[in-house]
């Protein structure tokens, strides 16, 4: 499968872009991240257990959906570019004040707050990306766009192994600051997209409340789609070095390795599903990553050496992250053109909303049952692997359709 036509097709303007927003989710994914690799620290520097520090995970994620509609709302009104550089600069600074937390209080407040921020940042860089790039064009770049949650887990995976024997749990977060001078690149690079331009010429004005009233059906499908897709990763993800720590008894060292080579997995795993979309349909694509994941529950949870953990590890987030990697294009696709930046962010952040609980959830299994986070993983994976499949594959599909054709 040669893709390099695709991408080189791109003009420069197209691929600025799309450097961009795959920044913005990959630097917005990294802070979220930091909080993953570094629970056992703040509940022991608080006096408390993991599954009490969990709670800010699923604040974060319970908040995203404010964030989705507040800032899809402002780029449906006012443009993708600057509501993006607003949403990337709050993010980065709320990062950084999270490492200056004076107890568990104030933390959790503050990765809510996070979560507004980062709740914003998928729906108004997809948005941005796919209404700028050419329609051949999009799986590939969907590909790209969604690599960057992995890559940013990698980042994190990366600092963690390298700098947190240096900096602690706090430097972790105050590194997470750095994602503020994405802002300058935009400024000086990104244009805005041209199907936002051309509906403010037209004076096209559709609330999110009418698009949504118009297609009840398709958004309460993509909410309950991405309640499963949510599961599914972070039900695959957020614990996981923990298990590996508590119940594998592994080194920060060795979590941080494992974690490295499961983020490439999965930023393979990404591009192959977002460019096989292209060829194979959006449906068809997410319902083949979704149950390759199912054969690797056994050695991804329950392998007894590092080796055959990470080989495990490997092939789960390349079939996770491979589902994930179709979202972005499928979305927006399905999405009304007039709220474009609001009904894709929107509809996957409720999903997260419904899905916020997961780490409470999966510490609290695996506490009821003699520690064992293996059974917690185990469980969340393989039934979410067939929910994404049968939602997906049983749901809508609008491949290449034409952005500002005027659907309502």
């Amino acid at each position: 499968m040669n893709l390099v036509p695709e991408i080189r097709e791109l003009t420069t303007p197209q691929r600025k872009v799309v450097v961009a927003s795959f920044l913005g989710w990959t630097l917005d994914a990294f802070d979220f991240f930091i909080l993953v690799f570094v629970l056992n620290d703040i509940a022991q520097e608080f006096g408390t257990d993991v599954k009490s520090v969990t709670v800010a995970i699923l604040l974060t994620l319970a908040m995203r959906p404010v964030g989705a509609l507040l800032f899809g709302l402002a780029a449906d009104r006012f443009g993708r570019r600057p509501t993006l550089m607003a949403n990337v600069l709050l993010y980065s600074v709320l990062e950084f004040a999270s490492g200056f937390a004076p107890s568990l209080t104030a933390l959790l407040v503050l990765r809510a707050l996070y979560g507004v921020a980062m709740g914003g940042e998928w729906g108004v860089g997809a948005s941005l990306t796919m209404e700028t790039v050419p329609e051949k064009a999009r799986g590939i770049v969907s590909g790209i766009l969604q690599a960057g949650y992995p890559t940013g887990y990698l980042l994190a995976s990366i600092v963690f192994f390298v700098l947190y024997p240096y900096i602690g749990w706090r430097g972790m977060f105050m590194v997470g600051a750095l994602p503020a001078l994405l802002v300058f690149y935009i400024r000086r690079h990104i244009e805005e997209s041209p199907a936002f331009v051309a509906r403010q010429q037209a004076v096209v004005r559709t609330g999110i409340v009418d698009a949504i009233r118009g297609n009840v059906g398709l958004f309460v499908w993509a909410v309950v789609l991405m309640t499963a897709f949510n599961f599914f990763s972070h039900g695959t993800q957020d614990i996981y070095p923990t298990f590996l720590e508590t119940q594998r008894g592994l080194s920060s060292h060795t979590v941080g390795a494992i974690a490295i080579v499961y983020n490439i997995g999965a930023i393979i795993g990404g591009l192959t599903f977002g460019a096989l979309s292209q060829r194979i349909g959006r449906r068809r694509a997410i319902v083949m990553a979704a149950l390759l994941a199912l054969p690797a529950i056994p050695l991804w949870a329950y392998a007894s050496s590092p080796v055959w953990l990470a080989i495990g590890a490997f092939i789960m987030q390349f079939a996770v992250q491979g589902a994930w990697g179709v979202v972005p294009v499928h979305l927006n696709e399905l999405s009304p053109d007039a709220v474009r930046g609001t009904f894709p962010g929107f509809a996957y952040q409720l999903g997260n909303l419904l899905a916020s609980a997961n780490a409470t959830m999966q510490a609290g299994i695996a506490a009821n049952y003699g520690s064992d986070y293996a059974l917690a993983l185990a469980v969340v994976a393989g039934i979410f692997a067939v929910a994404v499949a049968l939602l997906a594959g049983f749901g809508a599909e609008a491949k290449g359709v034409r952005f500002g054709s005027g659907r309502s």
